[in-house]
């Protein structure tokens, strides 16, 4: 590792929908080039766990709103194993349930707790000086002067299987799950899933995890930042 000649920042913006690999691919990313690594997704999903124990209509904004605005989020920077705490309870398995993914949808399409989570977002980003983020509006609203963003994306049924591989879930379930959070993700009113006008858009159907980090390693050292 050439740690001497890198840049002391570097941000790379990884968008797409569950499934295409984005969190693996930017965990393995972040570890080869000394960066940080920030699952946003983790941190919506915290709140729609405290949202859930609280009790509150999904549907009430307002309460919504207030649950995410009194939770002390804790979310780790470590590519190599980071963890997840709402109030003190680590919450790294029960937000990976399927409560959790049938509701965070809705949680994240909440205004108040985006504006909340973008803003923690950004100042995580300005201190850590080189990291990777994957999200859905990563590139397009919480960093658009990203070193690099990408658009990962990938067949239907390459993300429905690699997901219930995961998951331990029937293919054809997953499938149309994975139907229903695109389509709630890419609708919603504040900042929908989207591709940056600017971004390198890569799908990963046919391709391995190490393929898809050297061709993301090569266009950092394009841009002399990797």
């Amino acid at each position: 590792m050439e740690e001497n000649v890198r840049a002391e920042r570097c941000v790379v913006a990884v968008d797409g929908p569950s499934g295409s690999g984005k969190s693996t691919v930017s965990r393995r990313l972040a570890a080869s080039i000394g960066a940080r690594y920030l699952d946003t997704g983790a941190m919506y999903r915290a709140i729609t766990w405290a949202v859930l124990r609280s009790g509150v209509d999904l549907t009430d904004a307002a309460s919504v709103a207030k649950v995410a605005g009194e939770v002390d989020l804790r979310i780790g920077t470590d590519p190599q194993g980071y963890g997840v705490t709402v109030d003190g309870v680590s919450v790294d398995a029960e937000i990976r349930g399927p409560e959790v993914t049938g509701s965070v949808s809705a949680v994240a399409a909440v205004s108040a707790v985006r504006e909340l989570l973008v803003s923690r977002q950004r100042e995580m980003i300005a201190n850590a000086g080189r990291i990777v983020v994957e999200g859905r509006d990563i590139g397009s609203v919480v960093a658009p002067d990203a070193d690099l963003k990408v658009f990962l994306t990938a067949s239907e049924a390459a993300r429905a299987a690699r997901r219930s591989a995961e998951d331990a879930a029937d293919v054809a379930a997953t499938a149309a799950d994975l139907a229903r959070r695109d389509r709630l993700d890419s609708t919603r009113k504040v900042n929908p899933l989207a591709q940056a006008p600017d971004a390198v858009v890569l799908d990963t159907t046919e391709l391995g995890i190490d393929e898809v980090v050297a061709r993301l390693r090569d266009l950092l050292t394009e841009r002399g930042v990797a």
